[in-house]
């Protein structure tokens, strides 16, 4: 009788399994999204997008106890860490809007800029400029005592007008 019960519990717990699995499952909201990003062609970054390397001459150089330490560099996009006493205090971060265009509308509302460039707050620890409708510049605050008016101050240290010129 034990035996039965046994065979008779695996049974429908195997029979369970291979009809849950063999069902159909409706579509998530992000198949669309994976299906177009892995589509033949598609690209995550544009080839037109400048290389990072050529991001890292218009960055702040390190001064006043601060220190500026590269991070990140890759196709369109290059980033580096602000530390004052060894405390890693902002990220900085320059980026190629090529790759992702919609970034400019945030700024078409601006009525703040930092050396003659649109300015923007993102977030409670973020401030970003845009130059010429193409590089985002950016400083996101990893410390709280790295306020809104640093960030302003260390984004006009940027070489804004040599990166307006980069083609």
């Amino acid at each position: 009788m034990i035996s039965l019960r046994k065979f008779l519990v695996t049974l429908f717990l195997t029979s369970c399994l291979l009809l849950t699995s063999c069902a159909q499952q409706a579509p998530s909201r992000f198949d669309g999204a994976q299906q177009e990003s892995t589509s033949k062609g598609a690209t995550a970054v544009s080839d037109n997008s400048q290389s990072g390397g050529s991001f890292n001459r218009y960055f702040p150089d390190a001064a006043d106890g601060y220190e500026r330490i590269y991070s990140q560099e890759k196709q369109g996009f290059a980033q580096a860490k602000l530390k004052k006493d060894g405390q890693e205090i902002a990220i900085l971060s320059i980026s190629d809007v090529l790759n992702n265009p919609s970034t400019v509308d945030k700024f078409k509302d601006s009525a703040d800029n930092i050396s003659g460039y649109p300015a923007i707050s993102q977030g409670s620890t973020g401030t970003a400029v845009l130059v010429n409708d193409r590089y985002q510049v950016k400083i996101r605050s990893k410390d709280s005592n790295f306020s809104q008016s640093d960030r302003e101050k260390w984004l006009g240290k940027f070489d804004l007008r040599g990166l307006s010129k980069l083609k």
